[in-house]
């Protein structure tokens, strides 16, 4: 028998070991936390070659470290500090940058307490093939433990513990070569300590170590003319400056101090709330806070005061007499501000730009009426940044040299695709090789003395136009997670792969525990054309006593997909499936999205099913849940399914079946709209391709909705209703559920007023129900359309729809106004919404199937999924309308090279220098603006253009136009964009 010794730990050693902190628990009470620490000697350094140590794992870093910098011809490596990870990431993912890294656990625990999603990165950084990264435990080594000594802040421990493992390091190199006797002693490759921390740096000097700053040591490396591009602007302290530095002034106030801000905020003599950017004027903002029905307007760029589109920000409101009403012009930043200078936009002064900014204000704010005044206000203080990599063009006036072989650097503009951010300066050497590209930038700070944010090139994404380029920018531009799914995810998948089947039915087999067996039912699916993901399918039949059994099957995802794995953290992190026109951006793994989950015809697949027994009148008299196999009889288009239903000869089972469902869907349909559902619109268009191949837009047609796109939406509903009383009912706490709040009425009033003057129609927001009531009698006989373009009006005036935890918020909350419906969720589509899966797991749990795992009975943790999933799905919603936009405009671009594109468009907005324009057939919208001095009526929403013969045309909203649709390029950014021009009632071209 073996002895075992058992050795107790030295007092002594307490002090290094043990961490004793206080605590204070939800309920207040005060309790003492002991947390013990547990030393050792053997944690690796990681070095190929190390006699002193023994590994369990790959040896990453070569013996000699990296002998490609110019400083250190013994080789190098590269220990960074936690700043550099936090301010320099853009950098440390550069293939171009891979020196063999030495990770301390101190710095990866900072970059989790500090940011999340850098700290993501970094854990991706360290798994990537193309880096040489070691994770070294230095607070678990007893030589590289540190203690927070009496009065030392956190950062400086912190800074210690690393200067400490970084001298650690070169001690532990020296002792694994020592010097042979009668040789020369060995050359040690070097330990570089980087960091940008300046008083950092002339400690470890002090103490011995080569310390230097990450611009320094770019600078050394052979691929240093790119990398320096890469460098973030904050913490660089030998950036030279511009040529007016010295001599600038502030032009923006101050940030309030943090203390400030949440006390005022507490106070409710501060607001805060998100930052959005006017798309028509870009010397307005707003920011909705609850305190007020309108939001808070903010005018002029030094009332912005440096906030991005989507920041967090704190605002103070102006006493009511100093409200102001939105402006009524469209102001272009571009071609206001096209003389700036990058190299001097520092000084305000007197320019010309600063001149137009004040005259545009003035003049505004003198033409204001005072009864569309809104609260206005300032931002006093930023929250939360919400900056990442834009899309942007490189400004090509802003080049100071534009010799194609020059590679000095110059201080360029780059303008970001989006028109709701400013243009970013950024130095870089490589300015005349990146005209004509798409560039990625991020903002790294935006100093008060700063006309404009300061930022630093990423990479380039391509040639403009080329659609390869346009695609990866959209897909950057709206956040989407494109990258291939990796191995650990990959591992998830059945091991049989495609060759995965049912396995045949069994009382031992696992598969079919608690499974009905449905496969000899009548189910069918009905999708949209080419769709490979099918995650539904229907089926109805009549019962012996007069009712009718419907049933909604689901692809049954969560049996594939199990909690807490790397796939579902991927799913989790995605949120959604992004459809773009040519490409779908899959949520789960192609082998499941199409294949092992879709519900394929004529293929047995796993599924949840939803099963009602209904009356004739499609009332429910039961609904049960269960899962299922089945086997889909056939997958039809809308259309196919359409016109089998409408054949009189067709009378077998399938077709029966789908006559059935129609029937109920009009029942049902008549039952939602009769308890206020609203019948909305939005403007849907579907692009020809060419080909499969060659993915070329040849034209552009409007969706056509049949009836058997309602005979799906219907089930779909009642199923997610049904799902969605089911599991709030057993999980009242963190049910995952989807509400749609009522719209502040005051959405409505500018609407209201435009048909109450244009049209004499009245348009009741009371309530959902009289909403749809008054929105059916907005019909103008002699323009069919016109009702149509009121719902898509009306649409834009509601509120999103969220998902959210049951327990997070009021019972009286829970509705979806829309839908008219008490409770909701999402449970169809789990294929491609991550929310259907954590439904499925509920209600999985609910009926006694499975347990429901830990992390679903958490409502923090609900909360926190379903809040990366909202803002995914709202993302990936963005990302599709633009993708449309894209070939809707090569689409043109191809038609008015053969013809002059002429289309129908209504008038849905007037501005003092222009009108906005829809054109329903494209799904477009437009602005059509006038150089030359027209009359406005703002009250009545109309515009006065003059004639040559002396007179004028009168244009309105809601008028019918014809416009001139081209595709022009523009000069400075060669990005093509639709340009719209009124071709009837009057053409104004040269106007």
């Amino acid at each position: 028998m073996s002895e075992i010794t058992i050795r107790k730990r030295p007092r002594t050693e307490a002090v290094v070991t043990q961490r004793k902190f206080f605590k204070k628990t939800a309920r207040g009470k005060v309790i003492k936390v002991l947390r013990e620490r547990y030393l050792r000697d053997d944690v690796a350094c990681g070095i190929h070659s190390c006699g002193l140590c023994t590994y369990d794992a790959d040896i990453l870093l070569p013996s000699s470290g990296s002998l490609e910098h110019a400083s250190f011809a013994n080789g190098h490596f590269v220990l960074p500090d936690t700043n550099i990870f936090l301010s320099q990431m853009d950098l440390m993912e550069s293939p171009l940058f891979s020196p063999p890294i030495i990770l301390l656990q101190t710095v990866l625990e900072e970059v989790r307490h500090r940011s999340l999603p850098l700290y993501n990165r970094l854990k991706a950084l360290i798994k990537a093939d193309d880096k040489k990264i070691w994770v070294f435990y230095n607070e678990y080594r007893s030589e590289t433990a540190v203690i927070r000594e009496e009065g030392e802040s956190p950062n400086d421990r912190n800074d210690r513990g690393i200067r400490k493992a970084t001298a650690w390091y070169k001690n532990h190199i020296s002792l694994a070569r020592p010097p042979v006797r009668g040789q020369s002693r060995p050359s040690l490759p070097t330990v570089v300590l980087l960091t940008d921390d300046v008083a950092n740096r002339q400690k470890g000097e002090r103490e011995g170590l080569t310390c230097i700053s990450v611009r320094k040591y770019v600078e050394g490396h052979k691929d240093s003319n790119r990398l320096l591009d890469l460098l973030s602007a904050t913490g660089s302290d030998s950036i030279e400056p511009t040529q007016v530095v010295a001599a600038r002034q502030a032009l923006y106030p101050d940030y309030l101090p943090t203390a400030t801000l949440l006390a005022g905020i507490k106070s409710g003599q501060l607001y805060q709330g998100h930052f959005n950017a006017n798309q028509y004027n870009y010397l307005e903002g707003s920011v909705s806070v609850p305190a007020f029905e309108k939001p808070v307007l903010l005018i002029g760029r030094e009332h912005m005061n440096r906030a991005v589109q989507g920041d967090i920000v704190t605002v103070e409101v102006f006493d009511e007499k100093d409200w102001k009403a939105p402006a009524d012009e469209v102001v272009d930043q571009e071609a206001t501000l096209k003389n700036d200078d990058a190299e001097d936009s520092e000084e305000e002064g007197e320019d010309d730009e600063a001149l137009a900014e004040q005259k545009m204000l003035r003049k505004e704010l003198a033409k204001q009426p005072s009864s569309s005044r809104q609260p206005t206000g300032r931002v006093v203080g930023i929250v939360k940044r919400n900056w990442r990599s834009y899309v942007c063009h490189i400004d090509s006036t802003s080049l100071t040299s534009t010799n194609p072989t020059s590679l000095s650097q110059q201080t360029v503009f780059a303008t970001p695709v989006s028109r709701l951010l400013p243009r970013i300066r950024l130095r870089t050497r490589q300015a005349p090789a990146l005209i004509g590209q798409k560039i990625l930038v991020t903002i790294d700070r935006w100093e008060r003395t700063s006309r404009y944010p300061e930022g630093h090139f990423v990479r380039a994404l391509g040639k403009v136009q080329s659609k390869e380029a346009e695609q990866e920018s959209l897909l950057l531009e709206f956040d989407v997670p494109y990258r291939p799914f990796g191995k650990a995810i990959l591992d998830c998948l059945p091991p049989e792969g495609d060759n995965w089947v049912v396995p045949p039915k069994s009382a031992t087999d696992l598969n079919w525990r608690d499974r009905e067996d449905l496969r000899d039912l009548i189910i069918c699916s009905i999708d949209p054309p080419g769709c490979q993901d099918i995650d539904d399918a229907l089926h109805a039949r009549r019962l012996p006593n007069g009712n009718i059994e419907a049933g909604v099957h689901i692809a049954d995802v969560s049996h594939f997909v199990l909690p807490d794995t790397p796939m579902d953290h991927e799913a989790a992190a995605r949120g959604t499936t992004v459809y773009l026109v040519d490409k779908r951006i899959d949520m789960l793994p192609a082998l499941l999205g199409t294949n092992l989950c879709s519900l394929r015809p004529h293929v047995e697949r796993l599924a949840f099913s939803v099963i009602w027994e209904l009356s004739p009148q499609a009332e429910i008299v039961n609904v049960r849940f269960t899962k299922s196999v089945i086997a889909s009889k056939s997958a039809f288009t809308y259309e196919e399914a359409q016109i089998r239903k409408d054949d009189p000869k067709l009378t077998d089972e399938l077709t029966e079946s789908i006559r059935l469902l129609n029937d109920l869907a009009r029942k049902l349909k008549a039952g939602r709209m009769a308890a206020g559902a609203l019948n909305l619109a939005s403007p849907e268009v579907k692009i020809q391709l060419d080909s499969s191949e060659s993915s070329d837009p040849i034209d552009v047609e409007q969706k056509e909705l049949r009836e058997t796109n309602s005979l799906v939406e219907e089930f779909m509903l009642l199923a997610n209703i049904s799902v969605a009383g089911k599991i709030q009912e057993t999980f009242p706490q963190t049910a995952v559920l989807r509400r749609h709040l009522p719209p502040p009425r005051a959405n409505f009033e500018k609407l209201q007023d435009i048909l109450k003057k244009r049209k004499g129609m009245t348009l009741d927001v009371s309530s959902s129900g009289a909403l749809a009531a008054s929105l059916d009698e907005c019909i103008d006989p002699s323009e069919p359309a016109f009702n149509t373009l009121v719902r898509i009006m009306a649409t834009r005036c509601m509120l999103s729809a969220e998902y959210f935890c049951a327990g997070s918020v009021g019972r009286d909350t829970f509705g979806h106004y829309g839908l008219a419906s008490p409770i909701y969720t999402h449970f169809t589509s789990p294929i491609r919404r991550y929310a259907d899966v954590l439904a499925h797991r509920q209600l999985a749990a609910a009926i006694g199937y499975t347990p429901l795992h830990a992390s679903l009975h958490s409502k923090s943790h609900v909360e926190r999924v379903l809040e990366v999933v909202n803002k995914r799905h709202r993302m990936a919603q963005m990302a599709s309308r633009a993708s449309v936009e894209f070939y809707v405009g090569l689409a043109l671009k191809a038609r008015s090279q053969k013809e002059i594109v002429i289309e129908d468009a209504f008038v849905i907005r007037t501005f003092r220098n222009g009108l906005g324009v829809f054109v329903s057939r494209l799904g477009i919208e437009g602005l059509v603006t006038f150089k030359r001095e027209i009359q406005f009526d703002a009250d009545n929403f109309l515009i006065t253009i003059p004639s040559t013969d002396g007179g004028g045309v009168s244009i309105s909203v809601f008028d019918k136009v014809k416009v001139l649709v081209e595709v022009e390029q523009d000069k400075n950014t060669q990005r093509g964009r639709v340009v719209m021009s009124l071709s009837h009632p009057i053409d104004s071209r040269g106007m």
